[in-house]
């Protein structure tokens, strides 16, 4: 192979890209913790699995200020990080530099589709995958007010889409679907909470393959892509004038959207709150339309708000030195975020220690902290006082390359600026 393209350096990374990814983990862990702990399915028929005043609260707390906001941030930072790494790639090789990314984008695509299929049904990184090949399509060259067009059409879009349900389904559609789901999670309380290794693989790929072919649950999926569409079309914005590159050259500015995109972002969610409170899973009414809507103008508005104020403090040297072992983390995101996978199957399936249906919405949030604040973050720091890469990230550059780089630090690894 004699493409000049290499690995992005540890000292050429954008601080604030990294320690936002290492809150991006931390967000996404607390989310997916319910899907590790019980079935997906679990109170289809709108019934609380929970009746303590305690996981009431935790449950709504995760939802509103939780739920989307930190896969939004990576579909976010996927889409910067595309315009980072395509200019450095053709800088290097112009006539290599599409295909290189192309198989960067494949490999992912095949890890992710592995994860789905095999290790667990909620799997991120072949959405991301599939995103990163639109982008290689030709995104990029579309004009900042066609892609804000877009944006617009990413949002709105659900909202059409679930207005013409309400008036074609049917209650009895939506009792044979409870039924269905009900079946599923009785299955899953047998495969995940009495089953083997192997049996918690099987359902895995079952709920996987129902999640693609059923027509409700192909809908849930598609306004998934679409909500991961709007962030990514904003990272693309940013990434394109440099927002988070030069940051403190914008301060004035970015202060400005925190404040306002959280304000934005709160009053969507008391409506997603309320669209909660009175959840009626026979048919789709017109506040559960409105919270639809408001549940994406949400995560919209709670994202950029976070991102925001991580840039904002990133540019204090003392919060700075504060977020660094968040920065390492955020360094290697594909171990990371498979070895949540990992921790919490081990956790929970019967074949580990069996925690299947036994922890609560205040219990999963706690854990999830915990789990990342004591093994993931001091093996982070660890693993980058001797090392240059992650390790499956190491094996993906080297694959993208087609050649082994460097993997020993050569320099003191501190956050790089």
């Amino acid at each position: 192979m004699t493409t000049l393209a290499t690995p992005v350096a540890p000292t050429e990374r954008v601080a604030e890209m990294d320690i936002i990814r290492g809150f991006a983990l931390l967000g996404i862990f607390i989310m997916n913790m319910p899907a590790f702990a019980m079935s997906p399915f679990a109170g289809a028929d709108g019934s609380h699995l929970f009746p303590l005043l305690h996981d009431r609260i935790a449950e709504e707390a995760r939802d509103v200020l939780f739920s989307g906001k930190f896969n939004s941030m990576f579909s976010f930072l996927f889409a910067v990080g595309f315009t980072i790494q395509l200019a450095r790639l053709q800088a290097a090789d112009p006539a290599s530099a599409r295909g290189i990314y192309l198989r960067r984008i494949l490999i992912l695509l095949a890890l992710g589709l592995t994860h789905a299929f095999v290790f667990w049904f909620g799997d991120v990184l072949h959405i991301y995958a599939v995103l990163g090949l639109l982008l290689l399509l030709g995104l990029p060259r579309l004009s900042d007010r066609t892609l804000v067009a877009l944006m617009v059409a990413c949002l709105v879009i659900p909202t059409l889409g679930s207005i013409v349900l309400k008036f074609t389904l049917t209650p009895d559609y939506f009792r044979h679907q409870i039924a269905a789901m009900q079946a599923f999670e009785a299955a899953d309380n047998l495969a995940f909470g009495h089953g083997s290794f192997a049996d918690a693989r099987r359902e895995t790929t079952r709920i996987t393959m129902f999640f693609y072919t059923d027509p409700m649950a192909l809908w849930s999926y598609l306004k998934f892509y679409l909500e991961m569409s709007t962030t990514l079309l904003l990272g693309l914005l940013a990434g394109r004038h440099l927002w988070i590159q030069r940051a403190a050259q914008h301060l004035g500015w970015i202060r400005r959207a925190q404040w306002v995109a959280l304000a934005v972002g709160l009053l969507a969610g008391l409506v997603v709150l309320a669209a909660n409170l009175n959840y009626d899973p026979t048919r789709i009414t017109a506040l559960g339309i409105a919270g639809g809507l408001c549940y994406r103008i949400c995560r919209l508005g709670l994202m950029i708000f976070y991102v925001t104020s991580i840039v904002r403090a990133a540019q204090l040297p003392a919060w700075r030195r504060r977020f660094a072992p968040v920065a390492l983390a955020g360094r290697m995101p594909l171990t990371n975020y498979l070895l949540q996978t990992a921790m919490a199957t081990f956790i929970f399936d019967a074949w580990g220690l069996g925690w299947w249906n036994r922890v609560g919405p205040l219990g999963q949030l706690l854990l999830a902290i915990a789990l990342y604040g004591l093994i993931q973050l001091p093996l982070s720091s660890w693993w980058f006082a001797r090392f240059r890469y992650g390790p499956l990230e190491y094996l993906w550059r080297a694959a993208t390359y087609g050649r082994l780089p460097p993997m020993r630090a050569a320099l003191p690894d501190t956050v790089a600026a």
